[in-house]
């Protein structure tokens, strides 16, 4: 398109030019990172648990804050190193995954009342109706996951558990 030339009083001729189409940059090659097992587990969890912030409206609470408060809710009084270890999360993990918990009023911290060295977790009915909540959106959110699987779905939480277990 050629450019035009406008003129307003008293001031010099400016050029005027039709906005540059935006071509979106290439994809980036993947090569042999396709193929990967781990790099395609990661692909997988991230869009799940994007479309699970996403759909529950907790962009904050993410899935595995949402373990976290399943666990608490199915063990009250539970240690921190307890429930670290059901949810495959060491101690730098945890920590600041129930400090955020806490934060909100969705967890209450305690001083074991049989080992003084230990804290346990609760809990609080904030807590337990944000985790309501968020179990109607996790369960349609599993409907949809199960969707995509389809009848091939018990192998491949059989192979994906045996990757958890054997990976250790």
């Amino acid at each position: 398109m050629p450019a035009t030339v406008k003129v307003e009083s008293g001031k010099r001729p400016r050029r005027e030019t039709a906005p540059a189409r935006r071509v979106p940059p290439p994809e980036p090659k993947l090569g042999a990172l396709q193929g990967f097992i781990g790099f395609n587990l990661r692909l997988a969890q991230d869009a799940s648990f994007r479309v699970f912030a996403r759909k529950s409206g907790q962009r904050d609470i993410m899935p595995g804050r949402f373990a976290a408060l399943m666990v608490l809710r199915d063990n009250p009084n539970i240690t921190q190193s307890a429930l670290g270890r059901a949810i495959a999360r060491d101690k730098s993990s945890v920590t600041p995954l129930l400090q955020d918990l806490q934060r909100r009023g969705l967890v209450k911290r305690m001083r074991s009342t049989t080992d003084r060295r230990s804290v346990t977790l609760t809990l609080t009915a904030a807590g337990a109706r944000v985790l309501q909540d968020l179990i109607l959106h996790a369960r349609e959110h599993d409907r949809k996951l199960d969707e995509i699987a389809g009848p091939s779905k018990a192998e491949f939480v059989a192979i994906l558990r045996r990757i958890a277990d054997h990976m250790v």
